[in-house]
């Protein structure tokens, strides 16, 4: 998926006065405040203030003097303290959630005990997730909170640049992990070749992966993490093929049951072991 660079401007949570000035600074580079309200058309009576707002978060620099100039930060530098920001941010919610979290269990923990006391197994089993950012959320924590393994059967890993990130981070974390691909012989022309980019994507990124090929259809697609044949532990996330409904509308089921994760993997296994053909790369 290509990127403008103007997507950053989003992805900092800039208004529209505080990113149309921070694009005519690093155009222009150091300047005033009234002479960048011309340039912009920002209202003067704003202009202060989404500079002030500019330099808080890290992005410019106010040089002192009559009047006062203003200058952007390097563009790297602009994104190291927007991840610096990010992190700051994420830590004071981590901070303030801390304080409630006694309170917050002691609460609701009865309440929701004794609500939940009459859910049978069935529905206890699994619950479901929309197909989409809801599904990539889950599995995105699936591969966080793995400490062992994860094994994935999927199409083309059509939903790789959303999960990179967690792989990435479970990866490094010393999780070793699987791939069953749908052979390509099994894709139309068009989602063969989409099939091949994202391979091409996945190997550079994650070169110690192995991945193998399903010659024959693919009953069901999912992400299952730790299985324990004492039944004591596992996660998964997975969806049976359902050909005539658009992927938007579907959903998929998730699961911490871990006699069902058990099973999961000794289907992948056998899968693996029998049904499987090693990639020619």
């Amino acid at each position: 998926m290509s990127h403008d660079a103007d997507d950053l401007f989003e992805l900092l949570g800039l208004g529209e006065y505080e990113e149309t000035a921070l694009a005519e600074l690093l155009t222009v580079g150091q300047t005033t405040a009234p002479d960048l309200a011309e340039a912009t058309g920002i209202p003067k009576a704003r202009i202060y203030g989404v500079l002030d707002d500019l330099a808080d978060a890290g992005y410019v620099k106010v040089i002192p003097g009559r009047p006062k100039r203003y200058q952007p930060k390097a563009p790297e530098e602009i994104l190291s303290t927007a991840v610096e920001n990010r992190r700051q941010s994420f830590e004071s919610f981590r901070s303030e959630l801390d304080e409630v979290r006694e309170a917050f269990t002691e609460q609701y923990g009865p309440l929701y005990e004794s609500a939940s006391s009459d859910v049978t197994p069935t529905e206890e089993l699994f619950y479901v997730v929309d197909v989409g950012e809801p599904s990539e959320r889950e599995t995105r924590k699936l591969y966080r909170d793995a400490t062992d393994c994860v094994n994935v059967i999927t199409k083309s890993f059509a939903y790789l640049d959303s999960v990179s990130p967690a792989i990435a981070d479970a990866r490094e974390a010393g999780v070793d992990m699987r791939v069953v691909f749908l052979h390509p012989d099994q894709l139309s022309a068009e989602n063969r070749e989409r099939q091949a980019e994202l391979l091409e994507t996945f190997a550079d990124r994650f070169p110690g992966v192995e991945y193998r090929f399903s010659p024959e259809p693919l009953p069901w697609r999912g992400t299952f993490a730790d299985p324990s044949m004492e039944y004591d532990s596992g996660r998964a996330l997975l969806l049976v093929e359902e050909k005539d409904v658009p992927l938007s509308m579907r959903q998929a089921a998730v699961t911490e049951n871990g006699s069902f994760v058990a099973g999961l993997s000794r289907y992948f296994d056998m899968l693996w072991e029998y049904e499987t053909v090693a990639s020619d790369r």
